[in-house]
This record gives structure tokens, sequence and C-alpha cells, in this order.
């Protein structure tokens, strides 16, 4: 489901005559065209996401190679952590990260800087994930991205947030901050945005701008 600001405006009921009947039902058939295109791209970078989440939820700290560790303020600091390796499909997997933070109170709450991973959604497509810092709570399997980060799927897919907050246990994600999804149909842009059930609702809210290629739309007609 995608909801915008815009769709909460209430209306007045009046008469309305068969001309504008029948505009409102052009403008109506134009939005669903619309949105064919680019929920699917949607979609696909949902179930991105929760596959590099779940990968690095699962393997993180037991199963990172480290160049070094150190003790710093209360810290382990492990030095070029990684994890690799291929899943079921025999297709190979990798995170990569300048250094992994572990607080030694709180064993549970780990820390990546500089993250590059690259993860298998399905046979055909790969996700590539680009991260300024993630905190990662094993306790409560819940990962905050602090600061920017970008996902590119070898489709050509390409989304851009400057935070988010992941429940994956309650398969929520939210940002108060721009939210940028380009594909080669279709790109939408917001100023927030809302998910929950794994991506089955989506809100976007603040601004909403969608834009689709009209060959797009000639081709999906034909």
């Amino acid at each position: 489901m995608l909801t915008t600001t815009a769709d909460m405006q209430s209306a007045e009921y009046r008469t309305v005559t068969p001309t504008e009947a029948y505009r409102r039902a052009a403008r109506h058939s134009a939005r669903v065209r619309l949105l064919k295109i680019a929920l699917p791209a949607l979609g696909i970078l949902i179930a991105a996401i929760f596959v590099v989440v779940s990968v690095i939820s699962t393997y993180l700290p037991e199963e990172l190679a480290v160049e070094s560790a150190t003790i710093e303020n209360g810290k382990v600091v492990m030095k070029n952590p990684a994890i690799s390796g291929r899943n079921r499909d025999g297709i190979s997997y990798s995170m990569k990260a300048d250094r992994a933070l572990q607080d030694m109170k709180n064993p549970d709450i780990i820390q990546l800087e500089n993250i590059r991973a690259k993860m298998p959604v399905n046979e055909t497509l790969i996700a590539q994930v680009d991260a300024v810092t993630g905190i990662y709570d094993r306790g409560r399997n819940i990962l905050d991205m602090t600061a920017p980060f970008t996902i590119r799927l070898n489709t050509g897919l390409e989304a851009a947030f400057r935070d988010a907050h992941l429940d994956i246990n309650g398969g929520r994600m939210s940002t108060q901050q721009a939210v940028s999804i380009q594909s080669k149909e279709a790109s939408i842009v917001a100023q927030s945005l809302r998910m929950t059930d794994k991506g089955r609702t989506v809100v976007f809210e603040g601004d909403v701008v969608v834009n689709v290629d009209p060959a797009a739309i000639r081709n999906r007609e034909k």
C-alpha cells in the first residue's frame, strides 16, 4: 500500500457531472499506471534491505574475520572486520567495514564504521550497500543507521537514505529524513518513510513526488 499526505485531504460531497467523473476516472487510471511501475521497484528494494540486515544479524560478531583487535575506552575495537561466504544457492555474499566496536559492558551493542556489503537477494539480484555507520543491538534485534547510506541493485535501482531505524523482529523500518529511490523507469522522493509488516505497508510523507518515464508507461500498455 502506498499512502501520501495528499491522499488524506478531506473532500466535500457535491454533484459530479459525467464529464468531471470521466476526468476523475482518467486521473485515477493514470495514478494506477504510475504506481504499477514505481511500486515493484520499491518492493524489491525492501526485500534487499531485509536480506542484508538478516545476514549481518546472523553472523555478528562470532563469524567476523578481523585484522587485529584492541581495547579502547571500554570497547573492543576490531580493525577491518569482514564476513564472507555463500548462501544456499551458492551465491557469494560479503560485508566489510573499517572498524567494528563492541561495548564491553554491553556486548550486544556493535557499531560498524564505513560499511561495504554485497548480498544476493535472489538468484539474479545483488544488493550493494555503502554506509557511513550502523549500530546493531543483538539483544533487541534492532539496527540504527545513524548516517547517510545507499543501496544499489544490479538492475540499476538505487535508494539514498540519510538515516533509518530498523526493527528486524517487528518487520518495521522508519526514517524522518528525506528518502530518494530511483530506477530506470521511475523515481520516488519523500521527506519521510514508514514501513510495517516487512514492507507490505509503506507510507511516504511530506512533499511526495513520483516521476515515471513515459516510455515505461507505453511499454506496459502494449
